[in-house]
């Protein structure tokens, strides 16, 4: 097990690239299982989610090759071992469930244990099997979900919620699916618009990639292909919200600035602006950090919605630059019930923050944050609990670090760069 230790105070400055697209590599490694040919894959990140969804492949028949340049791997499933996906990988991870709708689609059968993954509230699946059952599957549940299709149909799925993985699996089932599918209501976040590229790069057919209506044309077999995730702008989210609570000056590069369109407008909020250079994003020292109220002097609202409304992701990202800002803010995460419940160790760091009920929080900034001992509960809520630590007086220790590095790659190495004064060590 490892902890972060970390002298808070210090404002970064520097250049750091944005890594590969978490959201986007999962169901572009699962998809990988759609063909008996060579895939390769670039751009995809160095975190542990990535590693745990190719060891996952291998254990299902998979060749998976680590290749020379960073990021790039190839993998080939000429023959799939069983039907069965590990108990011990699959429960480390929530995208484990990704591997439904491939599986179906190529063999027929999958057994899934429940999936691991972020403790953020209830996330139901029955958006999953509402969709696979609609193309032909059949579930059994008894402590594990069997499920098993003869052939797989297209048909007309409206999507009971726009769940971004409910969504990859049924395109991934229909791809090889008999006929016509219709998927209304569907997710439509980047991540999803890539491994639908992708697809497509593999011979399939799906239109309207990027909207909330998908066609897809079934057919009999996809061959390999080569296909680059894109930059993973959670990540980019976070790092603007790092400049900004220490006061730093950064340049993203690889921030693809056309995917923070609603972004912008959160952290324009709080008074936090960036520059545009093609696809690279600086964010200038000197921020007015400063609450922007709505007209009439009221006090404004970051919440999150489906794309392209604000990512769910970066409301804790947000949370956090709020308590250094100057004004009062109410910060109103509406999809996940456990989400907000980190404040508390906010608040024990000095913030001043009222939580009003499991998705709402009221921060009134600035606050002078204090060094503490902290525990990463999930990916998103121990990377906001890192900038406030690297933004508080003291030394604060960061435990289960795990639950960062599912989600964010080298951090330890790049932030240091940046003159961060974080350290990785063994407990």
């Amino acid at each position: 097990m490892y902890r972060y230790q970390i002298e808070g105070g210090i404002p970064v400055k520097g250049r750091i690239r944005a890594a590969g697209n978490k959201n986007a590599a999962l169901p572009c490694i699962a998809a990988a299982l759609l063909t008996d040919e060579t895939v390769r894959l670039r751009n995809i990140p160095d975190i542990e989610d990535a590693h745990v969804m190719f060891e996952i492949l291998e254990k299902l028949g998979a060749t998976v090759n680590r290749l020379e340049t960073k990021g790039d791997y190839e993998v080939t499933t000429h023959n799939i071992v069983g039907s069965e996906l590990p108990v011990d990988l699959a429960r480390k991870i929530r995208a484990s469930i990704l591997f439904a709708g491939p599986m179906l689609a190529r063999t027929g059968k999958v057994v899934l244990p429940p999936p691991g993954g972020d403790v953020i509230g209830r996330r139901r699946l029955d958006s999953h099997f509402l969709a696979l059952s609609a193309l032909g599957a059949r579930i059994e549940v008894d402590g594990a979900y069997r499920l098993t299709a003869n052939k797989l149909k297209g048909c007309e799925i409206f999507m009971d919620e726009a769940s971004v993985t409910a969504t990859e699996n049924a395109v991934m089932a229909a791809v090889l699916a008999e006929g016509h599918t219709v998927i209304e209501n569907a997710a439509s976040e980047p991540h999803i618009q890539d491994l639908c590229n992708m697809l497509n790069a593999m011979g399939a057919s799906i239109t309207g990639i990027g909207s909330n209506i998908l066609h897809i044309e079934g057919c009999d077999k996809l061959h390999g292909a080569e296909f680059a995730i894109g930059a993973d702008f959670m990540e980019v989210g976070s790092f603007i919200g790092l400049a900004a609570v220490t006061r730093g000056e950064l340049t993203i590069e690889n921030a693809a600035p056309h995917h923070l369109k609603m972004v912008k407008i959160a952290f324009g909020k709080l008074g936090i602006y960036w520059e545009v250079d093609g696809e690279d994003l600086h964010i200038p020292a000197h921020q007015e950090l400063r609450v922007h109220p709505d007209m009439g002097g009221m006090i404004p609202k970051i919440d999150d919605a489906p794309w392209p409304g604000f990512p769910p992701d970066l409301t804790s990202i947000m949370t956090v630059v709020a308590t250094q800002v100057e004004g009062t803010v109410l910060v109103h995460e509406k999809m996940f019930e456990s989400r907000m419940f980190f404040v508390d160790k906010l608040i024990g760091m000095g913030a001043r923050i009222v939580l009003c009920d499991p998705h709402r929080a009221v921060v009134s900034g600035p606050s002078r944050l204090s060094g503490s001992e902290l525990v990463s509960p999930d990916v998103r809520a121990g990377m906001a609990m890192l900038l406030a630590a690297l933004c508080a007086e003291g030394s604060s220790t960061i435990h289960n670090i795990y639950q960062i590095e599912r989600g964010y790659e080298n951090l330890t190495a790049r932030f240091q760069a940046l003159g961060a004064r974080i350290e990785r060590v063994s407990s």
